[in-house]
């Protein structure tokens, strides 16, 4: 008798690639109104990027500069986003797939993520990613703390789009998100269990 074995679907239920979108109630400061691009989730916990939290301290071209990196006549315009509270002087470009390299990890067909000196290099020659974001710190849960969370009405999850991850309005993303899943959000109740 054979046995019918269902292939192991490594995205499901996982949420990497996809966006996390902070709840109205969301208790902790750093994460009020956030959206996050979720790099990596599976069994040994998540990681993900805050995608509309600009850094005010520190420009592009400021960050070149402390890394000995010629500017080249860059875009002054690129946002340094406050991607998490873990590790907050490491550095990820979040991109396109156009720029592939030993070190990149692929997130999914879209996307894909580099925390190398490099791509920092290939932006400021003009020979980086079509599109990319560049964060300092991540956003990071032990094993199952994500799965809790969001079963404790913290977190919303929606399909990733290039608006989204890679736009430049920031303060307009959480809505955004909010009304991608059909969600109006003064609608939403904190206590877990009601809408």
């Amino acid at each position: 008798m054979n046995d019918f074995v269902e292939p192991f679907q490594e995205n499901e239920p996982y949420l990497a690639g996809q966006l996390l979108i902070a709840m109205p109630g969301m208790q902790d400061p750093r994460f009020v109104k956030t959206v996050i691009y979720m790099c990596a989730h599976n069994a040994d916990g998540a990681m993900g990027l805050v995608v509309n939290r600009a850094m005010e301290s520190l420009s592009f071209p400021d960050m070149l500069e402390q890394l000995g990196i010629k500017t080249g006549g860059c875009d002054d315009k690129i946002n340094i986003h406050f991607g998490g509270p873990v590790e907050s002087g490491r550095g990820f470009v979040l991109h396109s797939r156009d720029y592939l390299k030993d070190a990149t990890m692929v997130v999914d067909q879209d996307v894909a993520l580099t925390a190398t000196v490099d791509i920092l290099k290939a932006i400021a020659g003009g020979d980086g990613p079509q599109q990319s974001m560049l964060a300092l710190g991540y956003s990071g849960w032990a094993p199952g703390q994500l799965d809790s969370e969001i079963m404790g009405n913290g977190w919303l999850h929606v399909d990733a789009d290039d608006d989204l991850i890679f736009g430049g309005d920031l303060d307009g993303k959480w809505d955004r998100a909010m009304s991608k899943i059909g969600i109006d959000p003064r609608m939403l109740s904190d206590d877990v269990g009601h809408a």
